[in-house]
């Protein structure tokens, strides 16, 4: 935390990692990036993961959109990232706050259709009611369709990438409205095309 000072508004983050399971990674990574508006985040790529920052809709939107664009191209892919708002230092990139709530890829994004698999856990920091937080997001899993099943640490959530995109992102806001200055994590990993699927 050394050099970073407390921001004063409710910015929302997202590190994460995009896995293509073919030879041609860079392509199928690059190919997405280009074709995803993110004019309303702060962004930045380093050579482990990518940072995306800014409004809730907007951070939600631009992970999906990248994870969907490399979805559709069939190959087996896997999105690791977590979710963060509430975080002590948070201060950079502000600016994209003002930003209006128009999704920029909204509409791309919810012409592909991607089978996925998931599993989600949520951390609502320093709350004593933090269970009650948790069991009441699954709740809403179990209202979109997209619950499957609890397992250790995570809860499984199966169903179309869009549908899985806003269940987590339903959980993760409602969450975070739990606690007046709450801080609160949520991981996600997210699979498409899996051969394993068909094995199992």
């Amino acid at each position: 935390m050394q050099g970073l000072s407390c921001g004063t508004s409710r910015i929302v983050g997202c590190r994460f990692s995009i896995y293509p399971m073919a030879d041609n990674f860079i392509d199928v990574i690059m190919k997405a990036l280009k074709e995803v508006d993110a004019r309303k985040v702060w962004m930045e790529t380093d050579d482990i993961s990518t940072c995306i920052r800014g409004r809730s809709e907007h951070v939600f939107d631009v992970a999906k959109a990248i994870f969907i664009h490399a979805a559709k191209t069939d190959v087996h892919v896997v999105f690791n990232g977590t979710f963060s708002v509430g975080c002590p230092g948070d201060s950079e990139g502000d600016s994209y706050m003002s930003e209006n709530d128009e999704r920029l890829n909204e509409y791309a994004s919810s012409k592909v259709k991607v089978e996925v698999a998931t599993q989600f856990a949520l951390y609502p920091m320093n709350n004593p009611e933090y269970m009650q937080v948790i069991a009441d997001q699954v709740e809403v899993a179990k209202a979109h369709g997209t619950f499957t099943k609890g397992v250790h640490y995570a809860s499984r959530l199966d169903g179309d990438a869009n549908a899985v995109f806003k269940t987590i992102e339903e959980a993760f806001v409602n969450a975070s409205k739990t606690h007046e200055r709450s801080h609160v994590t949520m991981t996600a990993a997210i699979s498409a095309n899996s051969p394993s699927k068909k094995h199992l």
